[in-house]
């Protein structure tokens, strides 16, 4: 029996009308970004959480600690792909990724292709393998009054053979 794990991961981040909005690698053409750390990319942060949970290895929080100035402003892109060399050293490899952005804004649709691309590059798949999708919160909560935006993924991960 091949060795299947599923990861989980999710991430909120505030708006920020003094940064450059980035998702899944790509940047997105608005006049606000997310508030963090590093370059806030919502959607790499879940992805990063949930192949770091399939492998059992913790969270970003962990790897990328806020309180280290190493981390500050960061590409996410860049933590992706070490993260992946982390998994890979334990002879773990992506199959698929979905991908759900929750908030009123921004819209997705325009850009989900080069998303799709974007991440499939990192996690070394095919863009067929790479799901992403939005949804409101019909204007409830925090993220309905458009003061974020939040994103969950799910992955599953095999052993390399």
């Amino acid at each position: 029996m091949r060795d299947l794990r599923v990861g989980q991961g999710i991430d909120f981040h505030r708006f920020d009308p003094e940064r450059s909005m980035v998702l899944g690698g790509v940047s997105i053409d608005v006049d606000y970004g997310l508030a963090g750390h590093s370059d806030a990319d919502v959607v790499l942060h879940a992805l990063m959480d949930a192949l770091l949970g399939a492998a059992c290895m913790g969270d970003i929080g962990v790897l990328f600690p806020d309180t280290d100035d190493r981390f500050k402003d960061a590409d996410s892109s860049l933590l992706t792909a070490h993260v992946m060399a982390l998994i890979s050293e334990k002879g773990l490899k992506p199959v698929n990724a979905d991908i759900t952005v929750v908030g009123q804004e921004p819209r997705i649709n325009p850009y989900r292709e080069q998303i799709r691309q974007s991440i499939a590059g990192m996690l070394h798949v095919s863009k067929n393998r790479v799901n992403i999708k939005a949804t409101t919160t019909e204007s409830m909560g925090a993220l309905g009054r458009k003061e974020g935006l939040s994103c969950s993924v799910v992955v599953l991960l095999v052993s390399g053979e």
